[in-house]
């Protein structure tokens, strides 16, 4: 299984993805093909340089426009262009996808409709040889599962086609809002556009999630220069695990996995017990891992209860949501820790009684354990008028049957 880690301290454009690509051994050949498919030979030139940036190595691409009139294109020129273009079918989905965010982003922001869309910047040539190289260099290396790490906003104002403009531009910001990708604001962070709209549209289409991997063996990495001075090294890494899936399975199966995850929590006096329930109940409908509530003596000596909901990253703000929308919480604490998990898979236990649901576990020394679950397990006494703890201890000795592959 073949995993990417696109990592972005300092943000992300069009021209240091396809660097980096290019860095990680992609030929070039591979970006100009599609390229001249789309008819736009001659109209480009694309120079790649060994660079540094703050003392640190990387590959540098700079793209050249050759038309001595460039034509004005809007979207559905350049749909109509993708559209008629001998691409393979993969290709041509992820590009159109990539520039069809984009007109949405762009059109929602000036208030016009896609077909109007008029792309200054985004229609430019360097632009298409960005989302087409980016989309032929990804195609081709095929990734199973694309990370990418959380974004920075930036700060300040940027002056682009449109004038000058507050940062993140409002495209950025859209593109944000649709696709539900995760920008961090940071004080310390450079002034400036740090993520341009071509960027985050090719990652908001090709990436699975914006959280760094929780378990990653680098064996390629490719560097990406942008084109800013800035006062750190600006550059995007993209990370390579080529491990073999055989045996990364085996290593992960026989191992615990660590799992990063927000905390949120809330302490509240004023819920009724029916509330409590209801704010429980929507957490995990949200996405909470797991949600827990523990009595609490809180100011003026009232009864109260702290509310605890396990989250992932990707999970944590439509969960945050739920908080003020269906507690009666007005904040929200939150803490970045994480958990060990043992391997587990669901499956049932063959009882004299008939099949018992439970749950296989994977010790760290080898040994399988198994777990019917409570509710089944009070389901059977009921109908066999056998006990509990006589179902529970015969389950142990009972053959289980898998019906799912080791998870986490």
């Amino acid at each position: 299984m073949t995993t990417l880690w696109v990592d972005a301290p300092t943000g992300l454009a069009g021209d240091m993805l396809l660097a980096g690509l290019l860095d990680l051994g992609i030929p070039i050949s591979a970006i100009e093909e599609p390229l001249n498919c789309l008819g736009l030979a001659g109209c480009y030139r694309i120079d790649v340089a060994e660079a540094r940036s703050g003392g640190l190595r990387g590959k540098r691409v700079s793209v050249m426009g050759l038309e001595d009139q460039p034509p004005h294109r809007h979207w559905a020129d350049i749909r109509q262009q993708i559209v008629e273009a001998s691409l393979p079918t993969s290709l041509k989905d992820r590009v159109l996808a990539v520039f069809t965010a984009l007109a949405e982003a762009e059109s929602t922001v000036h208030g016009s409709s896609m077909e109007s869309v008029h792309f200054h910047e985004v229609g430019a040539v360097d632009a298409l040889v960005d989302v087409v190289g980016v989309c032929a260099a990804l195609d081709q290396l095929n990734p199973a599962r694309i990370f990418c790490s959380p974004l920075p906003a930036g700060r300040g104002t940027v002056r682009t086609a449109h004038g000058l403009l507050p940062v993140p531009v409002p495209a950025v910001l859209e593109l944000a809002r649709r696709h539900q990708v995760p920008l961090q604001q940071s004080p310390d962070a450079p002034e400036g556009e740090l993520v341009t709209p071509t960027g985050l549209a090719l990652m908001a289409v090709w990436a699975d999630r914006f959280v760094p991997p929780a378990r990653f063996t680098p064996a390629l990495v490719g560097v990406g220069l942008g084109h800013r001075e800035l006062d750190r090294p600006n550059l995007v890494r993209l990370i390579l695990d080529t491990a073999d899936q055989d045996s990364a399975y085996q290593e992960l199966t026989d191992a615990p996995r660590w799992q990063s995850l927000v905390v949120q929590e809330a302490w509240l006096d004023d819920a009724t017990p029916e509330d409590l329930a209801l704010l429980m109940e929507r957490l995990r409908e949200a996405g909470a891992v797991d949600v827990a509530a523990h009595p609490l003596v809180m100011k003026k000596g009232r009864c109260g209860h702290g509310v605890i909901a396990l989250v992932e990253e990707d999970a944590a703000e439509r969960v945050r949501q739920v908080w003020f929308n269906a507690g009666t919480s007005i904040g929200v604490r939150e803490r970045r820790q994480g958990r060990w998990l043992l391997p587990r898979r669901s499956g049932l236990l063959d009882t004299p009684w008939g099949m018992l649901p439970a749950k296989q576990v994977k010790r760290p020394d080898g040994r399988l354990t198994v777990k019917p679950e409570a509710d089944d397990l009070e389901l059977m006494s009921r109908r066999t008028g056998c006990s509990v703890a006589d179902l529970r201890a015969a389950a142990v000795a009972a053959p289980f049957i898998s019906e799912a592959d080791w998870s986490w």
